[in-house]
């Protein structure tokens, strides 16, 4: 059961967007589906308001935010 709709920027003209119920999970896909991945948004599932953004860099920790 997804969580999460995460909207990701995975080239410079492309982004995806996909119902995700772990985030380490989903980034794990990321790099390897989409190497030149930058960014993704984070959005709660029921209210689609915007809840962090990670980067390349600065990934999520844990498979779901507290």
């Amino acid at each position: 059961m997804a969580n999460y709709i995460v909207i990701t920027k995975v080239s410079r003209e492309k982004y995806i967007r996909h119902h995700v119920s772990n985030l380490v999970n989903f980034t794990a896909f990321l790099d390897k589906s989409f190497q030149d991945w930058r960014y993704m948004n984070v959005f709660n599932e029921k209210t689609k308001k915007q809840i962090t953004s990670f980067t390349k860099n600065n990934r999520p920790q844990t498979p779901k935010i507290s």
